[in-house]
Order: C-alpha cells, then sequence, then structure tokens
C-alpha cells in the first residue's frame, strides 16, 4: 500500500550528485518515490551519479546548486518557484545548508511544505555560522541522520523534540551482501594489498580518507605501542584517498618508517570495492578523533559480518553494541586502542565470529535502505497530512 498521495510530486535539493552519503541518500529516496508511483525531482549541480537517478526514472533540475554566492542562491531560488509551479511539487527536501536557503525562499514563496536533513554536526564558532546552519531548521520538520544527530539540532537550535525525526542513514543491503562477493574478487584485492593467503595475522580495517580525524595516526600509534612488547599479531590495512592531503600521508609514512612498522601496516589507497575489503579483513575499526554523526565506516563492515571497534563517542554509540557486535574504544588514546587491539586478538576466531553475525543481524534489521526511505516516505506523508 502506498504511504504517499496519487499525485506526490517531490523535489530534493543537493549541491551536486559526484559521491558521498547524502548523495546516495538523494538516489534511494528518489528511488523510493518513483517505485510508489510518485515523481521524484532533484535540483542540482549535476555529476556521476546523475546517470543513476535519470536510469530509476528521476529528472535532473539542472541549476547551481553548489553556489555560496548570494546573488546565485536568489536565482536558484527563482528557478525552484518556476520548477515548483510547473511541475506541481508536492513537497521540497533540502539536504545541505548552501541550497536549502534557495530552497526555503522558493517552497515559502509557493506554500508547498518543506522538510530537510542535517547530515553532520557542523561546527559553529560564531552566530553567524549558528545563523547559517539553521537554515536546516526552518521546515515543517527536521530529519537527522542519527539519534547523536538529534539531541545535537535541539540542544543546538531550540528545535521542539516532536519537530526533529531521527532516521539513520541506509546501507545497499544488494551490494553489502556476503554471499554476492565471489572468491576472485577478495583475491584481487588480497594481492593488490600484498595481503598473503596464508597469512595468521589478524587483518585489522580501517577505511577513511586521509585525513586526521579519522584516527590513522592515533592507530598507527596503538600499532608502535604493540610492537614495543614484541605483539606482532596484527596487519593493519588503511584503505582510503588522500585527495591532496599529501603532507598527512607522508607523516603516516614517516611514523610508519620511525616504528619499523612497514610489514605490519599498510597504506592501500581508494578502493572501488568495500564489500570485497571487507571479506578481506577480521575486523573493521572506526576510530574517528570526533564524534561521527552517523559513520558509514562502522556499519557497512557490520552488514557484510564483521566486528567493529569503534570510538566512544557519537552516533558509535547507537551502531555498535559494545561487548555483542564489537568494541567501543577510549576516543583518542593510543593505550586504550593497543590494549583493545590487544584483547580483539585474544577473544580468538569463534567468538570475532560470533560477534560478526550478531553484527550482521542487528545492521541488516536497523540500517537497511529500505527502511531508511519508508521512514522517509513516512516523514513525507505526516507532513502533508499536517498541512491538510
Amino acid at each position: 500500500m502506498s504511504i504517499l498521495p496519487d499525485d506526490f510530486t517531490l523535489l530534493q535539493v543537493t549541491p551536486e550528485l559526484e559521491t558521498g552519503g547524502a548523495e546516495q541518500t538523494t538516489i534511494d529516496v528518489a528511488h523510493g518515490v518513483i517505485a510508489q508511483g510518485g515523481k521524484a525531482l532533484v535540483a542540482t549541480k549535476g555529476g556521476r551519479m546523475a546517470a543513476r537517478l535519470e536510469a530509476d526514472g528521476g529528472r535532473l533540475a539542472q541549476m547551481p546548486a553548489q553556489s555560496k554566492n548570494p546573488l546565485i542562491m536568489l536565482g536558484n531560488a527563482a528557478r525552484m518557484i518556476d520548477l515548483i509551479r510547473r511541475e506541481k511539487v508536492s513537497l521540497v527536501h533540502a539536504r545541505s545548508r548552501a541550497p536549502a536557503f534557495s530552497a526555503l525562499w522558493a517552497a515559502h514563496a509557493t506554500k508547498v511544505p518543506f522538510v530537510a536533513t542535517y547530515h553532520g554536526v557542523y561546527n559553529a564558532r560564531s552566530n553567524l555560522k549558528r545563523w547559517y546552519n539553521a537554515v536546516m531548521t526552518k521546515g515543517d520538520l527536521v530529519i537527522a541522520n542519527s539519534e547523536y544527530t538529534r539531541a545535537h539540532v535541539i540542544a543546538e537550535h531550540g528545535v521542539p523534540a516532536d519537530r526533529v525525526v531521527a532516521i539513520p542513514r541506509g546501507v545497499d543491503l544488494t551490494r553489502f551482501e556476503p554471499g554476492l562477493v565471489s572468491a576472485e574478487r577478495v583475491k584481487t584485492l588480497r594481492d593488490a594489498w600484498g595481503v598473503q593467503a596464508e597469512d595468521r595475522r589478524l587483518k585489522v580495517l580501517l577505511a577513511g580518507r586521509l585525513t586526521r580525524w579519522k584516527g590513522q595516526a592515533l592507530v598507527i600509534e596503538a600499532m608502535a605501542r604493540l610492537k614495543a612488547i614484541s605483539d606482532t599479531r596484527i596487519l593493519l590495512l588503511l584503505v582510503g584517498d588522500d585527495q591532496g592531503r599529501k603532507a598527512y600521508r607522508a607523516e603516516l609514512e614517516h611514523m610508519i618508517a620511525q616504528a619499523g612498522l612497514q610489514d605490519s601496516v599498510r597504506l592501500v589507497g581508494h578502493c572501488d570495492d568495500m564489500p570485497a575489503a571487507y571479506l578481506v579483513a577480521d575486523l573493521a575499526i572506526a576510530p574517528s578523533l570526533e564524534p561521527e554523526a552517523f559513520g558509514r565506516t562502522a556499519v557497512e563492515p557490520q552488514v557484510m559480518g564483521k566486528p567493529v571497534m569503534a570510538a566512544d563517542h557519537g552516533a558509535a554509540r547507537e551502531t555498535v553494541v559494545n561487548g555483542e557486535t564489537g568494541w567501543l574504544v577510549k576516543p583518542g588514546d593510543p593505550e586504550a586502542w593497543a590494549e583493545a587491539l590487544s584483547n580483539a586478538c585474544e577473544s580468538g576466531a569463534a567468538r570475532r565470529q560470533v560477534m560478526g553475525m550478531a553484527a550482521r543481524s542487528r545492521a541488516r534489521k536497523l540500517y537497511s535502505v529500505d527502511a531508511m526511505v519508508e521512514a522517509t516516505l513516512k516523514v513525507y506523508a505526516r507532513v502533508l497530512e499536517t498541512k491538510r
């Protein structure tokens, strides 16, 4: 049975459709609306994911939605007003701050309901920045991508609790399905990363772009502490692009060389096949120094049946059940991480497998794309009903 009215038309607004969690969610929700017989439009600059939107039956409304130039933002608002009227748009959903201003102005001008998704815990060191961030709270309802983000929105902006709904980001259960990943794909990555099939060490994978707050340097320091006490039971795989952060990459390489960890820590670069990557690993880690608003890299490996070790703050407290689906570790403390990694080795393969199975069962239930899309469509239905 359809959650939405028969003539429902959604306009989502996002800066670009290049890559990323917010962009993927935009595509997923558009697909869900179309599956229920509605129309899905996306106002955006465009990008490599636009072809997927159109393949699903969605439509692109190309405009410079990524711009923070006030004059261009006004122009975008005028374009959206025209689009809303021409396409008889039922609801506008903004997914980023700069285009949210244009979307909000257009929604007000056309008296169409407006919702926004608060995708991260944005820093606000000044009143001006707090005002800028608050545009995401000006609609009929606010969607937060975790309970952690929801609590932040309520505390930071004074939004009534009943106007903020937590909908966790969804993982594609078809893509992240261990049974669909061939042995050949896993072997291809093992060969590329120099991981021997007979290597009995605990393969620990940290997925994330090379940026300091993701915690790569912290875990290298933890590895150095383990080596100092002759504990060499771990192979650490750092998966991610430096995205031009050459100095940080060089710093990590220097740390590895200084500690003599060349055989124990590998910087393997960008990976296009993360489902296979998680099957190379025995354990995935998310040691972020700052709280994650959701943390996809703590959820995807659980869907693949791997236990996760994550920093004990932010949304990881929701996505990882300590001692059941993984471990939570004191943030930013290399000694605590060294001890936790050692304990993961001690727990043994059978215990880690049991945790991985519990992780997979829980994550599939809570963090599927279908669950995320259904919850989002229910928000749309609720807003439309309230407006009536």
